[in-house]
């Protein structure tokens, strides 16, 4: 990455500048401004999400908003109400609140002095969701956004529920990350002597969202609010939208290509879930470039041709040995002017049988009955670093407890650009049902990757708001669509469908083993007919201003690993996570954190699966330290999720807060 250190602009920054809402709430921001916008008013950009300003994100915020104020914009980095600095509570992730918070900002920062009326809105994440959600919403200041790793359906598309199956990431996020990162207090030296009683207030009414997701096992009315695909039309401001294939929100830019009316453009490179100037793998790119030009545009009304750009620009990933850190990810950019683009065009391949891939379609008389233990090669479902092993591994171990449809030496290369649907006809033999299919490539030596993959809840057949018990022996169809990929398969290769009816850590297992019975299938594959040889798109080089200023006091340290016991057969994944101890050289806060998970299960038993999370938050300056721990566990018997947390509180060596959960929710065909 190349680091600017001189800009047209000088700046000037304010590190707590409130914004009070309608009902008198003060919210804390991080202004970077021009020098001289208060005579000379320029745009702004909001970025708005409940992860700290002053510690959680400073890293990212110091070389990309600072790169955008010396560019010529305000920038407000707020504290999410019941966040950070912010006063406030919060109660959940994208409620009614947080959004009419985001429209009071907007329409606060339009009528500052140093702005001249145009605003926009950025974020990753949680800050992709609540921009493109704001934006439903129209205020009438916000011209643009640029969204980065978000989702267009809150249900179908995140962290929940995928196909209707559960996620261990709705516990992993919900009970053990947002648990811990909501109970750490405001820093004293912006708050001042309020600094405890907000955090005791904020740890009294901390709910645990893991269980709050749980009791919503169905689309309803609660996943419907914020999911931008119920309204498309809403949306009038111009979208810029990012994503990346080792990421989990990869589908988001085609969707939002192919169904906006309001400008929009997408790019999907090779990332994890980062901003592109930053993520793994490799190739980085000029990510606030593009930002900028974006701004620039449809901001300040410079005529600099981004609106012209191609609609769909996605990296055409070239084959590479499975590996579970990856750094540097071949390929070339593919640029469609319009999206869906006339160059993908379907080829069908049957399977059939005995486990192949390709030739005349008919009759299949195939079954999978996959120990539980099937799933241990997918990675981390939010990979954040190309330098650890967070990425899908060598499948073979997964492809021996499935059942695998292989289709032949491939003689000529095969790109695939879109989303792979598996048509299958198939029964099963109980009331509850999990079906995993991923794609993969196969290398001559037998090594497995996976290109793409999908999920069903099988009583989620008929759709996702009024899921049926399924019927022993009877036979139903199903048309699974898989994640959208772009990927280059390389002549020698073989290409590999495999299906399993269990994918743990992934997914929580249904409450019996089942055995699929598949008798009919056929695989849509979206093949790009480009020839594409070399880029047709480039992009500058990452820039970024002057990286953050700190002191390490104790270095990360990543353990991850999967072990048998011996004794009784159960498998376990173990994670610590230490994120290191650090100490602002500006402000002097030291900040850190430590994430411990174990998540264990039997091959032949589903109602032995459970998670447990403990996390460990520390804040201090001088005389003054806080800590905060969190622990969650969650295991299931036939009819029932049972979910336990804690929190403790310390002030030095002190405990001054305790407060336990105890949940118990009815499972629901799930």
């Amino acid at each position: 990455m190349h680091i600017v250190t001189q800009f047209p602009h000088k700046i000037v920054e304010d590190p707590d500048m409130g914004i009070e809402m309608p009902d008198g709430c003060r919210l804390s921001a991080r202004v970077w401004r021009p020098e001289g916008a208060d005579s000379a008013p320029v745009p702004a950009i909001l970025e708005y999400i409940p992860y700290r300003k002053r510690d959680g994100t400073i890293s990212r915020d110091e070389m990309m908003h600072t790169y955008f104020a010396g560019r010529g914009y305000a920038v407000v980095r707020l504290d999410m109400r019941g966040s950070g600095d912010s006063q406030g509570l919060m109660f959940d992730e994208y409620a009614q609140q947080e959004l009419d918070d985001g429209y009071a900002a907007i329409d606060w920062i339009s009528r500052q002095p140093w702005c001249d009326g145009n605003v926009g809105m950025m974020g990753k994440s949680w800050g992709g969701f609540n921009c493109l959600q704001v934006a439903m919403m129209d205020p009438p200041a916000l011209k643009a956004i640029l969204t980065v790793c978000s989702t267009v359906d809150r249900y179908a598309d995140d962290i929940h529920y995928k196909g209707g199956a559960l996620l261990n990431e709705n516990f992993a996020w919900g009970g053990g990350q947002m648990l811990s990162y909501s109970s750490r207090p405001p820093d004293p030296v912006l708050v001042g002597d309020d600094w405890r009683a907000m955090w005791l207030e904020r740890l009294e009414t901390e709910p645990f969202l893991a269980a709050v997701w749980l009791r919503h096992p169905h689309r309803d009315a609660y996943w419907k609010h914020g999911s931008v695909c119920e309204d498309y039309s809403a949306i009038k401001a111009a979208v810029l939208s990012f994503g990346g294939w080792a990421d989990n929100y990869m589908n988001t830019v085609s969707h939002l290509v192919s169904n906006l009316e309001a400008p929009v453009k997408g790019i999907v490179g090779p990332w994890v879930h980062q901003y592109p100037h930053q993520a793994d793998p490799a190739p980085q790119i000029g990510f606030l470039q593009e930002a900028v030009r974006w701004w620039d545009h449809w901001l300040k009304g410079d005529a600099n041709g981004v609106d012209q750009d191609p609609a769909y620009r996605a990296w055409l990933q070239d084959s590479v040995r499975p590996a579970r850190a990856i750094k540097v990810r071949p390929g070339r950019w593919l640029a469609e002017p319009v999206w869906p683009t006339p160059r993908v065009a379907q080829r069908q391949l049957n399977l059939t049988g005995p486990n192949v891939l390709g030739g005349q379609g008919g009759a299949l008389d195939v079954s999978v009955n996959s120990p539980l233990d099937c799933g241990f090669g997918a990675g981390r479902y939010f990979p954040m670093s190309g330098d650890v092993p967070e990425m899908p591994g060598d499948q073979r171990d997964d492809d021996a407890r499935s059942a695998c449809f292989d289709g032949p030496v491939l003689d000529a290369d095969l790109d695939i650009v879109g989303a792979p649907v598996l048509r299958l006809r198939l029964k099963v033999d109980k009331p509850m049902a999990q079906m995993a299919v991923r794609l993969c490539e196969v290398h001559p030596d037998g090594a497995s990757g996976r290109i793409s993959h999908g999920v069903l809840n099988l009583c989620h057949r008929n759709g996702h708001e009024a899921p049926e018990a399924l019927v022993k022996g009877e036979e139903f169809e199903v048309a699974l669509a898989l994640d959208q990929i772009a990927y280059r398969v390389k002549a020698g290769m073989r290409l590999r469908v495999a299906i399993s009816s269990a994918y743990w850590p992934f997914l929580w297992p249904s409450p019996e083993r089942a055995t699929l019975s598949l008798t009919q299938g056929v695989l849509d594959l979206p093949e790009h007919t480009g020839a594409v040889d070399a880029d047709e798109w480039q992009f500058e080089e990452a820039e970024g201003a002057e990286p953050w200023a700190h002191r390490v006091l104790r270095p990360a340290l990543y353990d991850k690993r999967i072990a048998t016991d011996l004794n009784t057969g159960e498998m376990s994944l173990t994670l610590h996570d230490d994120h290191g101890l650090n100490e602002d050289a500006q402000h002097g806060l030291q900040s850190g954190g430590v994430a411990r998970e174990i998540w264990r299960i039997h091959p032949d038993d589903p109602l032995c699966a459970s998670g447990e999370i403990h996390w460990s938050q520390e804040l201090s300056r001088g005389d003054w330290s806080v800590r905060t721990e969190t622990f969650a566990k969650m295991w299931a018997d036939a009819d029932t999720f049972y979910l336990s947390a804690r929190i403790e509180a310390y002030e030095g060596e002190d405990l001054i807060f305790e407060k336990d959960f105890d949940e118990r929710i009815a499972r629901q065909l799930v």
